[in-house]
């Protein structure tokens, strides 16, 4: 199509984009797409082309685009009081409206809520709290964090070395000496083929307390982890893991943080992972489903636990020193604000957790039976497919094939946007909750014409 502007010029000569190629990008050798707009779960770019967005931009559009309740509440919000900090006790209708409509959906025993704008500030902001609440409790040697392999948290300096995926890692002089990972609950890429699910959580039990005795219990302080891996492949934990591992960091005082990014609010069919594992966290981060992305926004539910140190600390020694100048932005907040009521008044919960389970089904109808297809596994509104060269030995892809990319560009081609995730040869799914039912179809039947396409 022939333009009368320099748009994609303009991209290519100015725009640093994340997660990309730059090289390939600024010599206009990689693929460049500007989203015009967006409604339910499609968006469309400025050439016309629709796309079936099946991954919720990056899993975070949960109650699909163009909400106008959530728009009308941004506009009404910037007309009436586009911003004020939130520091020295200073709130808004907004802000203070949201605290209390997060803590009424989280888990009892949760106190409080800092906000921020994303995923990686929020841990951060976690990462601190945990350090400044061991200095006030006389354990200034009790500060190290332990993460998983592949688990996702961010790509800040503290973030990207919580992360566990090696592209966060190179060249960028991390992961941080405070950092130390375990083994990811990964059944299906378990050493030994013979474990059973049952023997393999044992085997991240006992690998989790050997680490924890190796560096001594009295220097670690946290233990980060998502309820579902994310981004490092979408993978439910096998039953029994999160009972295992709870009573390991109680046992050694080593307090929980549970990274719902991408399963607060829903996405697994309950309000929350933590509800919907029973997990009993110490700090919760938020961010993606808070606000479904119509604005930035996220946050750290600090415990009534651990409240009450921080409140001891400010009595000994003054104003917390933390905060960001955007930290519950009035904006934000009331895109929140109007997210929340709008998941409660379209029942999108119980909607993620029907829609995903009849998207998984479609998922498994139209492909377990491929010969390349070694796991189809999800939980709520998320699901994966593994793809291997041989299903009987488990014998993957080189990562030089690319065949995860190769379907994800195949699906593309026909319509549908799915993810290939990092490490593996895996297509990923995180659609917005209002998918239909003939849309999950659509995304399943495409699936597997694009692995047919690929793989045969």
């Amino acid at each position: 199509m022939l333009r009368n502007d320099m748009l994609e010029q303009w991209d290519r000569e100015n725009f640093f984009h994340p997660s990309t190629h730059l090289g390939q990008f600024a010599r206009g050798e990689a693929p460049q797409r500007v989203i015009k707009t967006a409604t339910g779960c499609h968006i469309e770019d400025r050439d016309g082309t629709k796309l079936l967005d099946a991954f919720a931009g990056l899993y975070c559009v949960n109650v699909g685009y163009g909400r106008t309740d959530i728009a009308d509440a941004i506009a009404d919000q910037a007309r009436e009081l586009a911003y004020y900090h939130s520091y020295v006790g200073h709130g808004t209708e907004a802000s203070i409206t949201l605290a209390k409509m997060v803590l009424d959906r989280a888990p009892d025993h949760m106190s409080k809520v800092y906000f921020g704008m994303s995923g990686s500030d929020a841990n951060e902001t976690n990462i601190k709290l945990v350090w400044y609440y061991n200095n006030i409790l006389g354990r200034p040697e009790k500060k190290k964090i332990i993460s998983r392999w592949r688990g996702y948290h961010g790509s800040g300096l503290m973030t990207g070395s919580l992360t566990g995926l090696e592209l966060f890692h190179k060249k960028f002089d991390l992961p941080l000496t405070q950092v130390i990972h375990t083994e990811a609950p990964y059944y299906f890429r378990r050493d030994d083929v013979s474990m059973t699910e049952e023997q393999f959580v044992a085997h991240c039990a006992a690998e989790l307390e050997a680490l924890i005795e190796r560096e001594g219990a009295d220097t670690i302080a946290a233990f980060i982890g998502e309820p579902v891996l994310g981004t490092g492949g979408i993978v439910p934990p096998p039953a029994g893991y999160w009972e295992a591992i709870q009573p390991i960091l109680q046992k050694h005082d080593i307090l929980l943080i549970a990274d719902e990014v991408v399963t607060g609010f829903g996405r697994l069919g309950s309000m929350f992972g933590s509800l919907h594992y029973d997990l009993k966290p110490d700090l919760i981060t938020i961010a993606k489903g808070l606000t479904s992305a119509y604005a930035p926004l996220s946050g750290s539910i600090v415990s009534d636990k651990v409240w009450k140190v921080l409140e001891q600390g400010t009595d000994e020694n003054g104003p917390i020193g933390h905060g960001w100048t955007y930290s519950a932005h009035p904006i934000g907040a009331a895109a929140g604000v109007a997210n929340l009521k709008l998941i409660d008044e379209l029942n999108l919960v119980q909607a993620a957790g029907e829609n995903g389970a009849y998207f998984q089904a479609a998922l498994r109808n139209a492909l377990s039976e491929h010969a390349n297809v070694g796991e189809i596994r999800g939980e709520g509104m998320m699901a994966a497919i593994e793809f291997v060269a041989d299903r009987d030995s488990r014998t993957f892809f080189d990562a030089s094939e690319k065949v995860g990319p190769s379907v994800a560009a195949s699906l593309l081609e026909q319509g549908v946007i799915g993810r290939a995730m990092p490490q593996g040869d895996i297509l990923g799914f995180a659609p917005p909750f209002c998918l239909t039912q003939a849309e999950a179809d659509e995304v399943a039947e495409k699936t597997a014409k694009a692995v047919a396409k690929v793989l045969g």
